[in-house]
């Protein structure tokens, strides 16, 4: 059958490229037989056997596709499973010395390369599913690269992808990459849009998906099917749904994603002699070949992972899929005959949605990714061959929890600890904490919480008042760390075998519990081969405390009070306890979980998860470099007086305070001279008369530079209030402190004669009378004055050695302005007579003068 598929139509080109160049980009539709069919070309043609008999690495992205397409290679080659085929995914291995095609994923070759640099038994890598541009297909394409171009130029290197730009892949790869295309064998599928926009349907999506699936039934026979959904929860009220459905009776009904058992996995995709409807996550999007789909239904929707790096946080929320995924969702429906795909939004919406999905590596957390590439050499990671850059603050915000961790110095190098952390295959944070455990002597105590915490959750949360009081009374309600409830729950799970009955009494999740053994097995056996002591007498609590910490640091937080779940984290995070979490009681916490939880209004929920309580003596006693005390003063509007505490900081979380007496001489000043300079606060001693001095000092510095007095700005007022406060902290202490001589020290004596005597507070007239002078900046000074107090007065009086006439505003006997002047003569000559005329019969006691 194999010989019959697409991808043979272009067999001789394949092999001669790679022989010839040594790397290729295959473009291939699904369908075309290329995840199964192009390992076995390799291997056939003799392209594995040079220099020497190799193995040829296909790189999955899905852990499911990966042992299923090993499976079927196997089946076809007539061989056993983990013999002469196999497969490695994160904590399961089925491949041995004798395997020459193995399927693996994620971080699996990446962390052989570190071991092995030169893969002295690896002939050829591919590739698969390239497209949907994973983080590890990324970062080990580049290693791949180099390990080519300077130590195995005999390393064969094929890149495969249905949908990917194939020509800036091929550019990324070299000039002498060619690009060879497979045309494939696809059926025409048919799309169907829903007749209104998605946010107009209120249903809920699996009954959205079930009428739709109902009123196609209705006109046509749908054959297999195939349905999207973007999580577990929703398949499960998928497949519940459609039971209850008519149409959908005679159908068999399975589940598809990442969290089943191998056995339901491959009951997914088994063929049945009634027709069938598979539910599933994206994991059906590529590589696996469900036989007989002639239906598609696309809710549209999958729970995509992202990681923000200015939070620190991992979210897995449910968005919108891209157009491209959404064309690999409907090609499920073409790949034996002409098919169907019903889309369960809107024609007018699909050019909305995103052309492509982001790369991984630009959206998730890169800490372990980062770890791996240090130990490999790279010490810049600028300097990285990335296909795509990640982000300047993504790689920042790994390397700054690497530092927290010690798996990285000061410099950004990898320490020994570091390198010890690569050993586990694990996130950087358990790992550390595994190695913590051997310190503290709980190593099979942190295996065993590291190994509940890789799949879903073991405990049922939504459970009835009955099960929720059982489990309580069985595993007590309050702990000092939810992991050991849910190590008391597997254990319980565990010497019960897994019993079904016995399980639910206590809402466990069998299955999910008995997953956890071989991972514990694994981490256990990991733990020895690196020398980790596994002790015989069990470890307290309070050790594997520590150890938690040790490996969480940079996720402690800390409650805000008493009344609330709400808290602050180190790296000013903030976010809520979880409300079924164990350790309500503790003030101080180190968060193993944090996720964002999608609300019915759109917004979302940090929760903090898998919380483990914390003593403050320990962080002093594991992390005392870390620790600084800061005084913090602040100013109380309502007792006008201004208070200090010295506060206790683990990294930036404050632990404790106690009240300074007195305060900060300094901080205080600022902090009252700020509400002085607001206005919230008067001095009662700075009257008009300090404001005229100053306006006077500033008026002459500009009118005579020469006299270089140094004018006053508003910076200098500031500078002169916080003199004024210094030495207080209270309002009482400076409302009635006298300011004037103080101000006036901004002169020396001579600054202050020059003052006097160019810019007067009083003006000499000739006359005899020495009004007052007010000046203003930017304005000239003024006087005023009735005329009567002008009679004699010939000529403008001036000040500033003679270039400032002033201004003068002459006043009629009841005090208002009857001209505003700066020629008295003029005035004297050519306004008098008619103002005397005027003012005369209405004042007439008053002296008015003939010129």
């Amino acid at each position: 059958m194999s010989a019959r598929l697409p991808i043979y139509e272009i067999e001789s080109q394949i092999i001669a490229e790679l022989k010839a160049t040594g790397r290729m980009v295959l473009s291939a539709p699904t369908g075309s037989g290329k995840s199964t069919q192009v390992p076995q070309m390799l291997l056939q043609h003799g392209l594995l056997d040079e220099p020497k008999k190799g193995q040829v690495i296909v790189l999955q992205p899905r852990r499911i596709a990966a042992r299923m397409l090993a499976s079927r290679v196997a089946s076809e080659l007539k061989v056993h499973l983990g013999h002469e085929v196999g497969y490695q995914i994160r904590f399961e291995n089925q491949s041995g010395p004798k395997t020459r095609i193995k399927f693996v994923t994620e971080g699996i070759l990446l962390r052989q390369m570190i071991r092995d640099p030169e893969l002295k038994d690896v002939a050829a890598i591919v590739f698969d599913e390239f497209h949907e541009r994973h983080l590890y297909g990324d970062i080990t394409l580049a290693r791949a690269l180099d390990i080519q171009e300077q130590k195995r130029p005999d390393l064969k290197l094929v890149v495969m992808s249905a949908t990917i730009d194939s020509d800036q892949l091929a550019s990324y790869l070299g000039n002498d990459c060619r690009v060879l295309h497979s045309d494939g064998r696809t059926f025409p599928v048919d799309i169907e849009y829903a007749r209104k926009p998605s946010y107009e349907n209120r249903a809920p999506i699996w009954e959205q998906a079930a009428d739709a699936f109902c009123e196609y039934a209705r006109r046509e026979d749908p054959g297999d099917a195939l349905v999207f959904m973007p999580g577990s929860f929703e398949i499960h009220k998928t497949i519940e749904t459609f039971r209850h459905r008519k149409e959908a009776r005679g159908y068999e009904i399975l589940p598809l994603h990442g969290e089943l058992s191998t056995k339901d996995q491959d009951a997914a995709v088994s063929r049945y002699q009634k027709p069938k409807i598979v539910v599933a996550t994206n994991v059906a999007e590529t590589s696996l070949t469900i036989d007989g789909i002639r239906l598609v239904i696309d809710s549209g929707l999958a729970r995509i992972p992202r990681h923000d790096p200015y939070r620190g946080i991992n979210t897995l929320l449910i968005e919108k899929i891209s157009q491209a995924s959404a064309d690999q969702r409907s090609g499920r429906a073409g790949r034996t005959s002409s098919g169907v795909c019903l889309r369960l939004w809107a024609q007018s919406e699909h050019q909305d949605r995103a052309v492509q999905e982001r790369p991984e590596v630009q959206r998730l957390d890169l800490s372990e990714v980062v770890l791996t590439l240090k130990e490999a050499g790279i010490v810049q990671l600028d300097e990285f061959r990335w296909l795509e850059h990640p982000g300047e603050k993504r790689l920042a915000t790994a390397e700054e929890l690497l530092r927290d961790l010690g798996a990285l110095d000061a410099d950004g190098a990898i320490t020994e600890m570091g390198r010890r952390m690569l050993a586990f295959p694990l996130h950087p944070r358990y790992a550390r904490m595994l190695l913590a455990a051997e310190e503290y002597k709980c190593v099979q105590e942190a295996c065993l919480a590291a190994a509940l915490t890789q799949g879903r959750d073991i405990l049922i949360r939504k459970v009835d008042k009955r099960t929720k009081d059982l489990r309580e009374d069985k595993f007590g309600r309050k702990a000092k760390s939810d992991l050991f409830v849910l190590m008391k729950a597997w254990s319980h799970a565990a010497n019960n075998r897994f019993d079904l009955n016995e399980c639910q009494k206590l809402g466990i999740h069998a299955q999910a519990a008995r997953q956890v053994g071989p991972l514990f097995q694994q981490f256990t056996n990991t733990a020895k081969r690196e020398g980790l002591s596994l002790h015989e007498e069990p470890a307290t609590e309070e050790a594997l405390q520590k150890a938690i910490i040790l490996g969480f640091s940079d996720r402690i937080a800390r409650r805000t009070d008493g009344g609330t779940l709400r808290c602050e984290m180190v790296h000013g995070r903030k976010g809520v306890l979880a409300r079924e979490s164990h350790v309500h009681q503790a003030e101080l916490i180190a968060v193993s979980e944090i996720s964002e939880i999608g609300k019915s209004d759109g917004d979302v929920n940090t929760i903090l998860s898998l919380a483990t309580a914390i003593e403050p003596k320990w962080l002093e006693e594991l992390f005392p470099d870390d620790f600084e005390s800061k005084v913090e003063v602040w100013y109380d509007s309502q007792a006008r007086r201004v208070y200090a505490h010295e506060a206790r900081f683990f990294r930036d979380i404050r632990l404790g305070k106690k009240m300074k007496e007195p305060p900060p001489l300094e901080q205080s000043a600022m902090l009252l001279a700020e509400e002085v300079n607001a206005g919230r606060l008067e001095l009662k001693d700075w009257d008009h008369s300090v404001e005229q001095w100053i306006a006077r000092v500033n008026c002459l510095a500009e009118w005579c530079p020469e006299f270089e007095l140094p004018p006053i700005t508003d910076d200098d007022r500031k500078t002169l209030v916080e003199q004024i406060c210094h030495g207080a902290f209270s309002y009482k202490s400076i409302r009635d402190k006298k300011v004037k001589g103080l101000v006036k020290e901004w002169l020396s004596d001579l600054q202050k004669t020059m003052l006097n005597d160019h810019a007067p507070e009083r003006l000499k007239l000739s006359n005899g009378r020495t009004p007052k002078v007010k000046y203003s900046a930017g304005e000239p000074p003024l006087i005023s004055l009735r005329i009567q107090e002008l009679y004699d007065v010939k000529e403008t009086p001036t000040v500033a050695m003679g270039r400032q006439p002033v201004l003068i505003h002459i006043l009629a006997p009841n005090m208002r302005p009857v001209q505003v002047t700066q020629d008295l003569a003029n005035f004297w000559k050519e306004h008098y007579p008619a103002i005397k005329s005027q003012l005369a019969r209405r004042y007439p006691k008053h002296e008015w003068r003939d010129l």
